[in-house]
């Protein structure tokens, strides 16, 4: 059985956050997605989320490709592998390469772990449909 594993924030949950979870899911058996506590975003972002972490939660649950949500309550991609043993890590094609991704990538080196990136979908961001609102 191979286990994939995502994360996400989930905010205001578009289409962009269903194409990376269906093409996910059609590249593992058994899907864990790790969804960002209000407490993260509002560290990594700078803003807490419009839509509460139990909110987003449920959203995510309810996604049919989602076989498993769990917290993310922090950026270590590796304690999660230690957690979960995914086979392999979901991402949007707009990270590859970055700084981040280039470390995360290092470290797995020996762990068998396949990066998978995915084309990020143009036009929509949840970053972009909160300027929306604030407009």
């Amino acid at each position: 059985m191979v286990i994939g594993y995502t994360t996400g924030v989930f905010d205001m949950f578009h289409i962009g956050h269903l194409n990376i979870l269906r093409r996910a899911k059609e590249a593992c058996d058994y899907l864990i997605v790790g969804v960002s506590t209000d407490e993260l975003v509002a560290s990594e972002k700078g803003h807490m989320p419009l839509i509460p972490f139990n909110d987003r939660v449920r959203i995510v649950e309810a996604i049919r490709y989602v076989d498993r949500v769990v917290p993310q309550t922090d950026k270590n991609k590796y304690e999660a592998w230690e957690k979960y043993r995914f086979d392999k890590m979901f991402v949007g094609s707009d990270w590859k390469g970055s700084d981040a991704w280039k470390k995360y990538e290092d470290q797995f080196r020996d762990t068998g772990v396949e990066f998978v990136y995915f084309p990020h979908t143009d036009g929509i961001s949840s970053t972009m449909l909160r300027n929306n609102l604030e407009k």
